[in-house]
């Protein structure tokens, strides 16, 4: 009898220890369960997550320029040296309305229009003469046109920055002359293009 007695008071501690095992593997695993936010849970952490990702890419997205294209002012003269004319157009365009006013536009095209009006009857004279004794010297005598045309350009691009600098860049416009292919034909022609400089994000972090 004290035998089974013993034998069954083992098995007894046996389950119970088996039951206590079992009870805090059940504790555990339901605590762990409970740990782990719910499927809407996630999906709210999804959309915040793909919100996040969405603001980092336009932040890290580079500037989309909303600047118009630069006004093309070409030439209107009837003498045309090198692709550049005598005389460019004074009338106003209208995409500079409310930029700049039309008296200080047309001041600015008469300037040029004046320094062009001194320069290139000499280059034209040089030009006539360097073909008449273009056989004569193998084309040496284009030089001197050639020279000359290099310095009207450079006179106009020092007016044109004088220009900027004292009225234009101030009301975020900038000119120069540049070359660009005629609309009736292949050949280049120099113009006047009036660009828009585009404003500076000052709310952009570095």
């Amino acid at each position: 009898e004290m035998n089974y007695f013993w034998i069954y008071y083992s098995v007894d501690r046996l389950y119970s220890s088996l039951a206590f095992y079992f009870y805090l593997i059940y504790l555990t695993f339901t605590t762990a369960i409970s740990s782990f936010p719910s499927s809407t849970n996630m999906a709210d952490f999804d959309a915040i997550y793909e919100d996040q990702d969405e603001n980092s890419s336009i932040l890290e997205a580079p500037n989309i320029s909303l600047t118009p294209d630069p006004v093309v002012i070409r030439g209107a003269g009837n003498i045309t040296v090198f692709g550049l004319s005598n005389r460019f157009d004074t009338d106003f365009p209208n995409l500079l309305h409310s930029r700049v006013a039309p008296e200080e536009f047309k001041a600015t095209v008469t300037r040029v229009n004046v320094t062009l009006r001194k320069t290139l009857p000499v280059n034209v004279r040089w030009l006539l003469c360097g073909c008449l004794c273009c056989c004569c010297t193998l084309g040496c005598s284009m030089w001197p046109v050639v020279c000359l045309s290099k310095r009207t350009r450079h006179q106009l691009e020092k007016q044109l920055d004088w220009e900027n600098c004292h009225l234009y860049s101030k009301l975020g416009l900038r000119w120069k002359l540049a070359r660009q292919r005629c609309d009736s034909s292949l050949m280049m022609e120099h113009v006047l293009l009036v660009e828009f400089v585009p404003k500076q994000n000052l709310f952009k972090p570095d």
